[in-house]
């Protein structure tokens, strides 16, 4: 009975319900371990306090992975432009009127609540959704530069430009996510040539800008580390956090100094979050840290592109595969940078690093991705869905 009721509630792809289980203790051993120092000196002592946090998110982005499989996807094609109005209207709020923690304002504090919503997570999510249904209703169009740029790099260059100023690489990550849903969708690689040159000037332009406008910007943050990446100089201050991240990954060696007994989790100012990849190599090594991490994305990616296979029209096709590109990209982008092969970009671990809005964001990508994929299954199977999947202006692959 039991199991049947594990059956009946947990619907979808079993992988990806794997997945998500390894990736949540995972979460809860790092995130303790890595906290421990920040907790004991912030929180009068209470050395489980991040770990309580991450529990309570865990057990809320499970309900929310939950809840989402059961929602018809149709409901995303429908509304996927209120969606992006939406985040966008909640950037500007953000920079309007956004909270600054560690010299950046990426954060919306709720009234009454004390939660801070990233709104970049949420317009990240939007975007993504916006572009696999205008691939969907657009697929014979792509051809057309002028459509593609109206439809396509317009809205996406205004979520980055909104973004921007406050966090150029959250921006660039997602302008290059939207590029390879594009390319995934047959746009022209021309006009993807063409559209990362026009990307590239107006970064250069945007900077500039801001440094005639206002001294208050980021824009020497941003030149430093990119410098000190590419000449591979170190300033002490500035590449401070990427040099804890080498100690704890080369001090981790193979096997790991075992759970609990990392030291540079009491140096690293973001351990829990932006390089809890390091921290984990450290107490878990290689082989039963970075390895198995590395290949449980790998395997999510290959799940989404077998879900999106099975898929008869293209809108749950490519929004599946736009959901799976964005977690892989930004895992990617958090282990590249924690091992140093990549500039600082204060990007977290999906469904591993200590978080709310990005827990919560990722949970319900992945729900959205269960839901196509218990649509598909039912088809398969020949199950009577408890509702009408049909998307009108939906086209095969």
């Amino acid at each position: 009975m039991q199991k049947g009721l594990l059956t009946r509630t947990f619907k979808g792809d079993r992988a990806v319900w794997g997945l998500v289980v390894l990736f949540m203790i995972y979460s809860l051993l790092a995130v303790y371990s890595s906290s421990v120092g920040v907790a004991f000196r912030s929180y009068g002592g209470d050395t489980t306090y991040f770990l309580r946090s991450q529990l309570i998110m865990l057990l809320l982005s499970l309900a929310v992975i939950v809840v989402v499989s059961y929602l018809p996807y149709r409901i995303y094609y429908s509304m996927a432009g209120l969606f992006l109005i939406i985040a966008a209207g909640l950037l500007v709020l953000t920079l309007v009127f956004g909270a600054r923690v560690n010299e950046a304002t990426r954060w919306l504090v709720i009234p009454g609540t004390g939660f801070r919503l990233q709104t970049s997570d949420v317009a990240k999510v939007a975007l993504v959704i916006y572009t696999a249904r205008t691939l969907s209703k657009y697929q014979n169009e792509l051809k057309n530069f002028g459509l593609v740029t109206r439809l396509f790099i317009v809205p996406a260059a205004i979520i980055c430009a909104l973004i921007m100023p406050e966090n150029l690489s959250t921006a660039l990550m997602i302008f290059g996510i939207v590029m390879v849903i594009l390319f995934i969708g047959r746009v022209p690689f021309r006009f993807l040539l063409a559209y990362a040159g026009m990307a590239l000037a107006g970064v250069i332009l945007f900077a500039l800008a801001l440094t005639l406008v206002t001294d208050d910007n980021r824009v020497e943050v941003w030149k430093n580390r990119i410098e000190n990446f590419f000449s591979g100089e170190s300033d002490p201050d500035e590449d401070f956090q990427a040099n804890q991240a080498k100690i704890a990954i080369s001090t981790g060696g193979l096997f790991g100094k075992a759970p609990g007994r990392s030291t540079q989790r009491n140096m690293l100012p973001q351990s829990n979050s932006d390089f809890i990849f390091a921290i984990i190599i450290e107490e878990y090594g290689l082989l039963l840290g970075a390895v198995p991490l590395l290949l449980a994305y790998m395997i999510l990616l290959f799940r989404g592109v077998t879900i999106a296979k099975k898929c008869e029209t293209a809108f749950p096709a490519f929004l599946v595969l736009g959901l799976i590109i964005m977690i892989v990209i930004q895992a990617l982008v958090n282990m590249l940078v924690a091992v140093g092969l990549f500039p600082v970009t204060g990007q977290t671990l999906p469904m591993v690093s200590w978080g709310r809005t990005s827990v919560l964001m990722m949970s319900f990508s992945i729900g959205a991705i269960l839901s196509v994929s218990r649509v598909v299954n039912a088809k398969i199977k020949n199950e009577e869905l408890p509702y009408d999947d049909t998307i009108e202006e939906g086209r095969k692959i």
